[in-house]
């Protein structure tokens, strides 16, 4: 493909003075991903109804968003103990315009490839903490007049639902319509910092939520695992495969009549046993699945609508290969829908404690992009299986129209998996999983036979 060329890097600070000062981040800020997560959008080329600049209105409308969304606009700090805090000194995002000879239709069906990264600024990790930008983004011009935005942002500030409503708010200045939903930016409405009822010292609390996920039998640790060439494909569950796998699931002796298996579960029983096989554990092997679960709607009081920040915990799965492998698809789905059902207020309040009291937080932080070995890793035996399903990612329309591709971009953690909804809202789904490059081929041909 034809080179990106970069043109200018803008920072871009709020459009009018906001707070300044320093506040600790909440404990969910602080545990799982904490580095930046990479999507890109493709639009094609502007029509003649749009009179403006792009890259101008880009800039004018992303400095009008942070007046609103002002904590994007700072700098993370390390504390003691593995804790963050966030610099909310209005030192501004990163903004990257760029120009290609290449066209849309080089990327095909836009499968992500080595090419995607060059559409996304990468973030140097190398560099102090209080220097990266927490939310950068790239506009890249190509020659058939189409359009590509690519944005990463820190994990550490906000979670997916946080990410998207900014992206969308972005979108609505860009069009010049007022905010649909002003942010709630106080994270003391998750506790932080503030005395806990008397559940939250409970002894009933899981802390296994909170421990390693397993390693191979046989294994002390995981660190030549890490290493391991990975792959990453795009993969379409078809609404007729999806169909099947909810008849089977549903049907089984695990399900529950009354409410029977959501999507979720059932396909990420699916991939789970899927992976299992295509790895060639042992039956023995322990294989843990994370699950990535909004807390949002299931803490007392409900988070405000709104809530700008991290409000998704991990929980996980457990099972041995053998099990998963041998039983139906009920039993995995079971596991995984027990797993989700656990996450109560009490859960999540017990959780906060559990971690303010912690004495090392860096423990259940995923830094594998720091370089570290440390940290949870959902490679083999493991995956992690992230629902995009209910996000609003769809629709970001700056004023040239609606894109007409976005999704994710490669990923190379071992297991890292997302799981979004077809944009032709046709029924299917689209499986964006990492598997090492020995394991991949088997689990495809597992994911599309085993019924």
């Amino acid at each position: 493909m034809a080179p990106i060329i970069l043109k200018n890097i803008y920072t871009i600070v709020p459009s009018e003075p906001t707070w300044t000062g320093c506040f600790p981040l909440a404990e969910w800020d602080l545990v799982g991903t904490i580095t930046h997560v990479p999507t890109v959008y493709f639009y094609n080329k502007p029509s003649e109804l749009f009179q403006g600049d792009v890259v101008e209105t880009l800039r004018n409308s992303l400095s009008r968003a942070l007046f609103h969304f002002y904590p994007m606009a700072g700098r993370l700090r390390w504390l003691p103990r593995g804790r963050l805090e966030l610099d909310c000194n209005a030192e501004g995002v990163s903004l990257m315009e760029a120009e290609s000879e290449a066209k849309l239709s080089d990327f095909n069906d836009f499968s992500p490839t080595p090419e995607f990264e060059k559409l996304v600024p990468q973030v140097n990790y190398k560099h102090p903490i209080e220097t990266i930008p927490l939310f950068l983004a790239q506009v890249t011009r190509f020659k058939c007049g189409g359009i590509s935005l690519g944005v990463s942002i820190s994990h550490a500030v906000v979670d997916g639902q946080s990410a998207f409503h900014f992206l969308s708010e972005w979108g609505r200045i860009a069009r010049g319509e007022p905010l649909e939903t002003i942010p709630i930016l106080d994270r003391k409405v998750l506790w932080t910092g503030e005395p806990l009822p008397p559940f939250a010292s409970s002894p009933e609390c899981d802390r296994k939520g909170f421990e390693q996920p397993p390693f191979l039998v046989g294994e002390t640790d995981n660190v030549e695992e890490r290493k391991k060439k990975t792959t990453v494909e795009i993969i379409k569950l078809s609404k007729s495969l999806l169909e099947k796998l909810r008849n089977r699931v549903n049907t089984s002796e695990y399900a529950d009549p009354a409410r029977g298996f959501t999507r979720y579960e059932t396909v990420a029983g699916h991939v789970w046993r899927c992976a299992s096989k295509a790895r060639g554990h042992s039956p023995e092997q322990p294989t843990s699945l994370g699950i990535c679960v909004d807390t949002r709607s299931r803490v007392q009081p409900p988070l405000p609508r709104g809530y700008f920040g991290n409000a998704t915990i991990n929980v996980v799965a457990r099972s041995t290969s053998g099990e998963l492998t041998s039983n139906g698809l009920g039993f995995a789905a079971e596991k995984i829908s027990e797993a989700i059902k656990s996450v109560t207020n009490e859960y999540v309040m017990t959780g906060i404690e559990y971690l303010k009291n912690h004495e090392d937080l860096k423990t259940f932080q995923d830094i594998h992009a720091l370089g570290s070995t440390e940290g949870p890793f959902y490679g083999n035996p493991n995956l992690g299986l992230v629902s995009w399903l209910t996000l609003p990612m769809y629709g970001l329309d700056f004023g040239w129209g609606k894109e007409v591709h976005m999704g994710p971009c490669t990923h190379d953690g071992d297991g890292g998996s997302l799981l979004l909804p077809d944009k032709n809202d046709d029924g299917s789904l689209i499986l964006a999983t990492c598997l090492q490059v020995a394991h991949m081929e088997t689990f495809k041909k597992h994911l599309y036979e085993d019924f």
